[in-house]
């Protein structure tokens, strides 16, 4: 799967070191490897958009290394593409050796992982689950601004699955300790692979159930009920944060009018 880049092979350059990627002139570049110096260096083809490769390189830049998170109001399909590059580039510096025997690893000529030349052990990237859910009572919905997040933004919860547990426990668990709420009738909508580092977003619906409002100022800096027509500032499109709120509004907006 790893090659030597000649001259004329060309495509999109995903060129990734420590979780950032390389982004001259604020966007992912495209074109010949010999117009971004990338000539004689090693590759791996880690897709395809608009008709054209798109290449991982294992390196670091002077300037212009920044979060992938500059790309998330592109295509979704660019985000993917290149959210998986940077976490194959973070799993591949993550695992130059073995955790068994301490050998040196190499990648894999077959699929995405990395072999132990010595004990024979195989390794692949681990996909953190999580789920993220938005929350209903009548024509409102829960919205939360979350400690990581500075700039005003809010949206609904989101947690990590733990060992053990079904992605219905986890939503559950993660709501009560988020907002001391519960909730009912949990149904599934959909999931967006999340570079953050390495996530899968299950995203779910739900109705409110019981409980007060109290959030838990560990993970969360406010959250509260918001009328579905006076929301705060919301995350960006194309994230499925901003879907579920969507949804939540639509649902909100048909029932208000039918009860006009």
């Amino acid at each position: 799967m790893e090659q030597q880049l000649k001259d004329d092979d060309s495509g999109w350059w995903v060129i990734s070191s420590e979780n950032r990627i390389w982004l001259p002139e604020g966007d992912l570049p495209v074109g010949n490897a010999s117009r971004w110096q990338l000539s004689g260096k090693r590759a791996f083809r880690i897709g395809e958009w608009q008709g054209q490769p798109m290449w991982l390189l294992q390196e670091s830049r002077r300037q212009d290394m920044v979060s992938v998170r500059q790309l998330i109001d592109r295509e979704r399909g660019l985000f993917q593409l290149a959210g998986r590059g940077v976490q194959l580039a973070e799993f591949f510096r993550s695992h130059r050796f073995c955790g068994y025997c301490g050998s040196e690893m190499r990648p894999s000529g077959t699929e995405w992982a990395s072999l132990c030349s010595h004990c024979r052990q195989r390794y692949y990237p681990q996909i953190a689950p999580c789920i993220i859910v938005a929350i209903r009572r009548g024509e409102e919905i829960l919205l939360a601004q979350h400690n990581r997040h500075r700039n005003g933004i809010y949206t609904v919860l989101a947690g990590f699955v733990e060992v053990g547990e079904t992605l219905e426990q986890a939503a559950a668990r993660e709501i009560m300790e988020e907002s001391n709420i519960r909730v009912k009738n949990l149904r599934y909508v959909a999931s967006q692979p999340w570079p953050f580092p390495h996530s899968l977003m299950m995203a779910f619906m739900a109705d409110y159930d019981e409980g007060e409002l109290h959030h838990d100022p560990k993970e969360l800096l406010d959250a509260g009920w918001f009328h579905y027509d006076r929301l705060p500032q919301l995350p960006p499109a194309g994230t499925v944060a901003r879907r579920l709120i969507e949804d939540t509004v639509a649902l909100c907006r048909a029932e208000s009018e039918l009860r006009r």
